[in-house]
């Protein structure tokens, strides 16, 4: 049975959970559609360029087209955004360029900041996003990416963090603010109603410490996406114990590269490698 390019789960009539096939690109990216009353948001777009492999565009305009059905209304927008900017969540951008009535947020710093209006207080503040009726929260996240952003979504309670927190490999490119970053989605996550924590990739197995190889197709005994709000106090724990050190740290639901040595990356590129022969 021919497997389709996007799965697509409707999690409630106004928000919608997009996955990448790992048939198409292994990196298999989570994507989120959020309707509001004005416009919806398009969270990352995935992988992929080409629409003759992964539709996205059309897939989008098929979901927008059939909630207008529902909830008719002239003139409703579309922001396309992204939690950062790193190939596998802008890479399908260019579908959107010449859609009518549509925004495609920059991936680079200085658009992020300058669209979502942060101003000086990047990245300790918060910002506000309104889609009509459906305020989202947005906190500078970097870390993983100087351009990383968190969404709250209020109306799922959902905490979407991109890269940054996830069932997989966390890749920290700059400790401290990465450290920083988990403090203050700590802080938030307390305050806040979060309901679950939710990234972009799942890459764990549901046995404790066990990821999947980079590069693997199939992962058929994988973690579920959504995370308990308290991973993030593990994570944040996490990085106060490894402090400076440069590695790889394993945890049950997670591992840490913190600016992984050469040779770190070279033996995960090694194991993708020896995955992708056995698995031929």
């Amino acid at each position: 049975m021919t497997e389709t390019p996007i799965q697509v789960t409707a999690h409630d009539e106004h928000t919608v959970i997009l996955r990448q096939c790992k048939s198409v690109h292994y990196e298999a990216p989570f994507l989120y559609l959020l309707f509001g009353e004005e416009r919806a948001l398009l969270l990352d777009t995935g992988a992929t360029e080409d629409p003759a492999l992964f539709p996205l565009r059309a897939t989008v305009d098929g979901l927008i087209d059939a909630w207008l059905e529902t909830h008719p209304r002239a003139d409703y927008g579309l922001v396309v955004a992204h939690t950062h900017g790193h190939c596998d969540h802008v890479a399908a951008d260019e579908q959107f360029r010449d859609r009518p009535g549509t925004v495609v947020v920059g991936r680079e710093l200085d658009a992020v900041t300058e669209f979502f209006g942060f101003g000086a207080d990047w990245p300790e503040g918060s910002v506000t996003f309104d889609l009509g009726g459906r305020v989202l929260t947005v906190l500078g996240s970097p870390g993983h990416h100087r351009a990383s952003i968190t969404i709250f979504d209020p109306w799922t309670g959902f905490l979407l963090t991109g890269d940054t927190v996830l069932p997989g490999r966390l890749y920290v490119d700059d400790t401290d603010a990465f450290l920083a970053t988990m403090q203050r989605l700590v802080e938030f996550a307390a305050r806040e109603p979060v309901t679950s924590v939710r990234g972009c990739h799942v890459e764990m197995s549901r046995r404790p410490g066990k990821d999947y190889p980079l590069g693997a197709v199939s992962q058929p005994d994988e973690r579920p996406l959504p995370m308990a709000p308290d991973r993030l106090v593990a994570v944040r724990d996490a990085m106060l114990a490894i402090g400076p050190r440069r590695g790889v740290f394993r945890y049950d639901d997670f591992i840490v590269y913190n600016r992984p040595p050469t040779r770190d990356m070279l033996r995960l590129l090694v194991r993708a490698r020896v995955h992708k022969l056995i698995s031929r």
